[in-house]
């Protein structure tokens, strides 16, 4: 934290402000075909996720032992833990479901006819 100063979260703030404009102006202008466009864009976040993390978070300015660091990654995967299991039980509440259950599903949807 001692590297920490106006400057570094003045010039994060810059890059990010600019991040965030150019994505916008992408968007909002159809500068790019659909299809490029959301590469563009999932790349501009993955910049200002970086952004976000240094001069934020400062996880690249530890000299000992990088305990944010370790935070932050055991964070992540508690985050993709409950996501992708999450969309696993989605995905598979159709498969576990018996007939009767799709069938009254099916006529609770339709208002009971």
């Amino acid at each position: 934290m001692n590297n920490a100063t106006f400057k570094s979260y003045f010039l994060g703030f810059v890059l990010s402000a600019a991040l965030t404009l150019t994505a916008f102006i992408a968007v909002i202008r159809h500068l790019l075909p659909a299809s490029n466009l959301i590469f563009v864009i999932m790349g501009l976040a993955l910049i200002q996720l970086w952004v976000q993390l240094v001069f934020f978070l400062h996880l690249d300015y530890e000299k000992g032992p990088r305990w944010n660091l370790a935070i932050f990654i055991s964070t992540i995967g508690i985050i993709l833990i409950v996501v992708v299991g999450t969309l696993w039980i989605m995905k598979n509440l159709n498969y576990n479901m018996t007939p009767a259950q799709v069938d009254k599903y099916i006529q609770d949807q339709a208002g009971g006819f």
